[in-house]
């Protein structure tokens, strides 16, 4: 009989051994295939449908890159002290007063494919200079693997230093 820690690693071996041949695989052509024949079957299915489909949308609206502007802001969340990483999904306009108005999703820690989805001014996003990849790689490290500098703050004409002579 074999030892059941000698299993357990033949299993892991196993496993990644088929990762890596699903993703060789998927390198191909026919690869390809097998991801539309496994996307259709995923289709089907009522709540993998709805998870899946939306999951991958999301994930394909980020990687673009965005029409104008950058996608990856700070806004103040939960609180004002606060801020939060998230990314411009969508600017919209405010119908009574014609203000632009941000849909911005904050990703959640270390699942980013989980969030919340913040509607505010785009006068209170702060834009930052991360690349998206940047920003899902601090999100998915739990703020470890992070850009040296930021900046936290909005700057406004009241704000800048003025000359008195």
């Amino acid at each position: 009989m074999l030892d059941s820690n000698f299993q357990h690693a033949v299993a892991a071996l196993l496993t990644i051994v088929s990762l890596y041949g699903i993703g060789l695989l998927a390198s191909f052509v026919i690869g390809k295939k097998v991801i539309d024949v496994y996307e259709k079957i995923l289709a089907r299915l009522p709540l993998v449908q709805t998870i899946y489909g939306a999951t991958k949308r999301f994930l394909h609206t980020i990687s673009q890159p965005p029409v104008t502007g950058q996608r990856v802001v700070l806004i103040s969340f939960p609180s004002s002290e606060m801020k939060a990483v998230g990314f411009i999904t969508k600017i919209m306009r405010d119908k009574n007063t014609g203000k632009q108005l941000a849909a911005v999703y904050v990703p959640n820690s270390p699942n980013p494919t989980s969030g919340y989805i913040e509607i505010l001014s785009t006068e209170n996003v702060i834009l930052t200079d991360w690349t998206t990849k940047e920003t899902m790689t601090f999100v998915v490290t739990g703020g470890t693997n992070a850009p040296e500098s930021l900046r936290f703050s909005q700057k406004t004409k009241q704000q800048e230093p003025t000359d008195q002579r």
